[in-house]
């Protein structure tokens, strides 16, 4: 009798670790955080920023995941340098004295199999506030040039209104309220 507690034992550590989610690190060479503005009603304005890094845990079989995402202010780029540098300004995004954003995760939805929305909080500017992510595409695969790693990663998107984190510079002539983001994130697994 012994033998099969201690059998049964096993078999449910086992379960147990099989059933932890899987720690990913985010691939900076395939992650980046772009912006979508309205510019005057007539064009929109897009940018990008270059460094961003981060983790990611994820359990398919149980439907959870996490994701803690930093993004350095100051490796924004629009392709115009002028602009990059206002943006870096007091004014605008202050990296200065914020010199990153991120966003953690509070919870992956699913739908079925597959992953929904994530839901978390961006602390931009000092201020933290509720966003959720829509995921637009979302898949694991094993990656030749990880050496058959698992990879996951997807594009998410969001739409906010910048004043809430105090990214008010424009609105009082006019300027817009609404930013979209998209995140196009991919990360290796690490165990």
């Amino acid at each position: 009798m012994n033998k099969s507690v201690l059998a049964l034992s096993a078999a449910a550590l086992l379960g147990a670790a099989s059933a932890q989610a899987a720690s990913y690190a985010i691939d900076p060479t395939h992650t980046f955080v772009t912006f979508e503005i309205d510019h005057n009603k007539t064009s929109t304005n897009r940018g990008r920023f270059d460094q961003v890094e981060g983790s990611i845990q994820f359990d398919r079989t149980a439907r959870t995941g996490k994701a803690d995402v930093t993004v350095h202010i100051a490796s924004v780029n629009t392709g115009t340098p002028d602009f990059d540098q206002h943006l870096r300004a007091p004014d605008i995004f202050n990296a200065g004295q914020f010199a990153t954003a991120r966003f953690v995760s509070t919870r992956f939805k699913f739908d079925g199999d597959e992953v929904d929305e994530v839901e978390g909080e961006l602390t931009l500017l000092g201020r933290t506030l509720p966003v959720t992510l829509d995921a637009e595409k979302f898949n694991c695969y094993a990656s030749p040039q990880q050496q058959g790693k698992e990879v996951c990663g997807g594009d998410f998107e969001a739409k906010i209104d910048r004043s809430r984190w105090g990214l008010d510079f424009g609105l009082d002539w006019g300027a817009a309220r609404e930013v979209k983001i998209v995140i196009q994130i991919e990360a290796v697994r690490q165990d």
